[in-house]
């Protein structure tokens, strides 16, 4: 079972949200920044990586139940979203590795 708290951990993310839950589990990964496709496209559980960092990626978050989010290249999340994240229990995660890194080690972590 691979964790919001192992990928943060084993993939050296910062976290945002530090009052989110951390311990939910990753079923899957999905990456986009067109927020309509992801919404309906991403899965219950998914790590969404993306580098969109505001207040409408929280609401798309939310309505696709993904695990957390993943601001993949150090993407910046602004002050409105934080505060939706933590009003919705939203853990937001920051990375500087690409997307397609940051996929291939949640691939790897959800291999075992």
């Amino acid at each position: 079972m691979l964790t919001v708290k192992d990928l943060q951990e084993k993939g050296n993310m910062k976290i945002l949200c530090p009052d989110s839950l951390p311990d939910r589990e990753i079923t899957g990964c999905y990456c986009g920044d067109l927020l309509s496709w992801v919404m309906s496209r991403a899965s219950e559980g998914d790590a969404w990586l993306t580098v969109m960092g505001n207040i409408n990626a929280v609401g798309v978050a939310v309505l696709a139940d993904c695990a957390c989010i993943v601001l993949t290249e150090n993407a910046a999340f602004d002050d409105n979203a934080l505060t939706r994240a933590q009003e919705n229990g939203v853990t937001v995660l920051q990375t500087e590795k690409n997307s397609y890194e940051t996929a291939v080690l949640i691939s790897e972590l959800l291999k075992g």
